[in-house]
C-alpha cells in the first residue's frame, strides 16, 4: 500500500475496502483524490487536510457509507480522564439497569408501587453500584475511558461484558413480554401480563445472560474490535425500547383492557420499536453513527 502517485481514497476497517463518500450532500463518489476532496469540501466553506481531516466541524460531519451518515475515529476528541460530573451522570444509568433486572419485583413497582422489599432491593444496588463505581469497574465511570479508539482491538474488561449484558436483558425482555402479552390479550381478550412475567421472565433473561457470558452479544463480547459498530447497534436497541415502552406504559392507563385496545397498544408500540430503529439504523438518534478509521489510503 502506498500513499504516492496513486488517488487516496478513505479505506473501510474490515479489509480497507474503499467506501462511497458524500461530502455535504454532494454526489456520491467512488473516490475522492486529494485535489479533488480539497475543491469538494471547499463548496460548503471546508477543508480538508492531507490526513483527512476538516476545519469545517459541518462538512466534517456528513460523511456517509451506502447514504448513512458515519464519523471518523480521528474526529473524536480523546480525553485522557473522565470528568468527575461524567462519572457521576452515568452512575445512575447502572442504578437503574440493575434495580429493574429481577422482572417480577420491577412489574410489582409499577403496578402496586414503592415497597419494604424494592427499598432493601434498592439498597443492595446502590451499594453494589457504588462500591463498583469507586473501583472504576462501571462503564463511563472509571476514572480513564478504556475504549480511546473505537476501532482498536483489545480485551473486554469482564465488569464491561457483565453490564452490558444486565442492559441487553433489561432491553430485550422487557420488551418481548410486553409484546407477547398484547399478542395474547387479542387472542383472548384476557390480560396475562403478571403471569407471564411470573413464567417467562428468567428464562428469557437467563437465556441472555448465557449469550452475553459467551460473548455473542454486541458490547459485551471478549475484544473491542467491533465496538465501533456495536455501540451503534447497543444505542439503537436502547432508544427503541425506552421510548416505546413509556408510550405503551400511558396507553395502558388510558386505554380500555379488551381486545381492541390490546389491538392498539400493539400497533403503537410496534410503531414506535420500527420507527425508533429506523432513525437509529440511519444515524439519526445520539451515538447511533458508525465509527470508522477514517485513514487516508489506496486499495493496490
Amino acid at each position: 500500500m502506498t500513499f504516492l502517485g496513486k488517488p487516496r481514497v478513505l479505506a473501510d476497517l474490515e479489509g480497507l475496502q474503499p467506501m462511497r463518500l458524500d461530502v455535504c450532500g454532494l454526489p456520491d463518489l467512488p473516490y475522492l483524490p486529494l485535489g479533488d476532496a480539497g475543491g469538494a469540501a471547499s463548496r460548503c466553506h471546508g477543508r480538508l487536510d492531507a490526513s483527512g481531516s476538516s476545519s469545517s466541524s459541518p462538512c466534517k460531519r456528513r460523511y456517509t457509507v451506502n447514504n448513512i451518515p458515519v464519523e471518523l475515529a480521528r474526529w473524536r476528541k480523546i480525553r485522557e480522564r473522565n470528568p468527575v460530573g461524567y462519572r457521576l451522570a452515568h452512575w445512575p444509568i447502572w442504578i437503574w439497569v440493575c434495580y429493574i433486572t429481577p422482572g417480577p419485583l420491577t412489574f410489582d413497582l409499577f403496578a402496586r408501587g414503592f415497597d419494604l422489599r424494592m427499598a432493601a432491593w434498592l439498597g443492595v444496588v446502590l451499594a453494589a453500584t457504588g462500591v463498583a463505581g469507586l473501583l472504576g469497574r462501571l462503564p463511563g465511570v472509571e476514572p480513564r475511558p478504556y475504549i480511546i479508539r473505537f476501532t482498536e482491538d483489545k480485551p473486554n474488561p469482564v465488569y464491561r461484558r457483565v453490564c452490558y449484558t444486565l442492559a441487553w436483558s433489561d432491553v430485550v425482555t422487557f420488551a418481548l413480554l410486553n409484546l407477547s402479552s398484547l399478542v395474547v390479550t387479542i387472542m383472548t381478550g384476557g390480560w396475562y401480563l403478571r403471569q407471564l412475567y411470573e413464567i417467562a421472565y428468567f428464562p428469557l433473561a437467563v437465556t441472555i445472560w448465557i449469550l452475553g457470558a459467551a460473548g455473542m452479544l454486541p458490547r459485551a463480547k471478549r475484544s473491542t474490535g467491533d465496538e465501533w459498530r456495536e455501540r451503534r447497534c447497543f444505542y439503537g436497541a436502547v432508544w427503541a425500547v425506552c421510548l416505546a415502552q413509556p408510550v405503551l406504559w400511558l396507553l395502558w392507563a388510558v386505554l380500555p383492557r379488551t381486545r381492541g385496545g390490546g389491538a392498539a397498544k400493539l400497533v403503537a408500540f410496534v410503531a414506535v420499536l420500527a420507527g425508533v430503529g429506523w432513525m437509529a439504523y440511519r444515524g439519526m438518534l445520539p451515538r447511533t453513527r458508525s465509527i470508522v478509521p477514517g485513514e487516508l489510503a489506496i486499495s493496490d
